[in-house]
C-alpha cells in the first residue's frame, strides 16, 4: 500500500502574515504538521511531500526532516488557486519522481494542527473498510445550525434561514458538522473521477470529539496559543 502524505504551505497570507512558520508557543507552525505527518508515515510507511513556494519555508522544512525539490507552479499560488488543483499537482509530480502509483494520499493542513495520530487511524481505517467512499475528512459538530439560525439572502433582499425545517429548538434539528480543516484523506480514484470536489456524493466524515479550528484570523492565533502555552488541551499533538 503506498500512502503519500501532503503538506501544502504556501507564502504569501493576508489573514494572517507569515503563518506557516509563525511561531506558536515557540515552534513554527508548520513543525506540529511536519511532526505529525512523520508520526503517521512511522506507522504506515509513507512519502512526506511538501508545496510551497516560499524559498524560507522550503529551508525550514529542510531543518525539520523533510527536503523537496518541488516548486509550486504560480498558477496554483494565488489566492484564487484551489486546495485539490494543488494537491493533484503535487501527487503527479512524486508518481513521477518515485515510480509508483499511490493508493492513498492525506492531506494535512498546516493551520489547523490539533489532531492526534489516533484521529488519524481512526478515520483511515473508516476509508478502507467503505468501498464506494472516495474521501473522508475531519469535522467538529457545527457550533451554528443552517435550519435554526443561519440565514442568506433572497433575491427579494430580505432574508430567511438557509435550510427549510419545522423545527422550533436547535436541538430538535438534523446534527450538522462543520469542516475544521484539519486533514483529509483521498483515494486515488479520487483524481480520476468527475468527483473533484472535497465534498461529493461519496464523502464520509470524521468527528472529532476534542477542539480543532482552522488559523484564519489574528485572534485564532491568540485563542490557539493560549491553549497551548497553559496546557489546555487533553490531548497532545
Amino acid at each position: 500500500m503506498n500512502i503519500l502524505i501532503t503538506i501544502c504551505a504556501r507564502g504569501g497570507s493576508k489573514g494572517i502574515p507569515g503563518k506557516n512558520i509563525k511561531l506558536l508557543n515557540g515552534v513554527p507552525l508548520i513543525e506540529y504538521t511536519i511532526n505529525t505527518a512523520k508520526s503517521f508515515a512511522n506507522l504506515f510507511e509513507s512519502d512526506i511531500a511538501i508545496s510551497t513556494d516560499d524559498l524560507n519555508i522550503k529551508q525550514l522544512c529542510k531543518s525539520i526532516g523533510v527536503e523537496t525539490d518541488y516548486v509550486r507552479p504560480f498558477h496554483l499560488s494565488t489566492d484564487s488557486a484551489g486546495k485539490i488543483d494543488t494537491i493533484y499537482d503535487l501527487l503527479k509530480y512524486h508518481e513521477k519522481l518515485n515510480a509508483k502509483k499511490y493508493d492513498y494520499i492525506l492531506d494535512l493542513d498546516v493551520t489547523s494542527p490539533l489532531r492526534t495520530i489516533d484521529d488519524l487511524k481512526q478515520a483511515f481505517d473508516l476509508l478502507q473498510k467503505n468501498d464506494g467512499a472516495l474521501n473522508i475528512f475531519s469535522v467538529n459538530k457545527a457550533n451554528k445550525n443552517p435550519y435554526f439560525n443561519m440565514v442568506e439572502q433572497k433575491e427579494d433582499g430580505y432574508y430567511e434561514l438557509s435550510k427549510k425545517g419545522e423545527f422550533l429548538t436547535r436541538q430538535s434539528t438534523k446534527l450538522v458538522f462543520e469542516l475544521n480543516a484539519s486533514f483529509y484523506f483521498y483515494k486515488r480514484l479520487f483524481f480520476d473521477s468527475d468527483s473533484i470536489r472535497v465534498v461529493n456524493n461519496f464523502s464520509l466524515i470524521y468527528e472529532m470529539k476534542h477542539t480543532c479550528f482552522d488559523l484564519d484570523h489574528p485572534i485564532d492565533f491568540e485563542f490557539m496559543s493560549f491553549l497551548i502555552e497553559n496546557n489546555k488541551l487533553d490531548f497532545k499533538i
